[in-house]
């Protein structure tokens, strides 16, 4: 489906421009993230608040984020998507300096407008039963 396609592209096109207000466009005003770092995030303000710190704190790095295994299902008002995404911090000069991956999943509203807007997000990581560490960098198992 284009729409979630193309929230996908907001996405890492607004990462990697470390663009706070692209970044929460693709987002409801009540959406409800369960992210992979804070249990949860109530509400757009407190996502833009994310937001604002995470691409503050790059410095002069850039994010490049890459989706794998898109699935979309989708019917008229809304539409469920899964990815694995990989976050690569990168050098001025494009070098990439290190990386993590993670689960992601969405759940997208068509707005009265006809606008698509995530409702929820939640992103997750497998937890290794040993270390009781998550796993951040897939194995490609699965």
């Amino acid at each position: 489906m284009k729409e979630i396609e193309s929230l996908l592209e907001t996405y890492k096109n607004a990462v990697f421009q470390k663009d706070v207000d692209a970044f929460v466009s693709i987002f409801h005003e009540q959406v409800r993230i369960f992210d992979m770092w804070e249990w949860v995030y109530n509400g757009l303000g407190y996502w833009r608040e994310m937001a604002t710190s995470w691409f503050g704190s790059l410095g002069t790095e850039r994010v490049v984020v890459t989706f794998d295994d898109v699935q979309i299902q989708a019917g008229d008002e809304m539409a469920v998507a899964s990815a694995f995404v990989r976050f690569a911090a990168v050098s001025e000069q494009g070098e990439e300096l290190r990386y993590l991956q993670n689960r992601l999943t969405w759940v997208v509203r068509k707005m009265p407008a006809g606008v698509w807007k995530i409702i929820h997000e939640h992103t997750s990581g497998p937890v290794d039963g040993g270390t009781m560490k998550v796993l951040l960098q897939r194995s490609g198992a699965g």
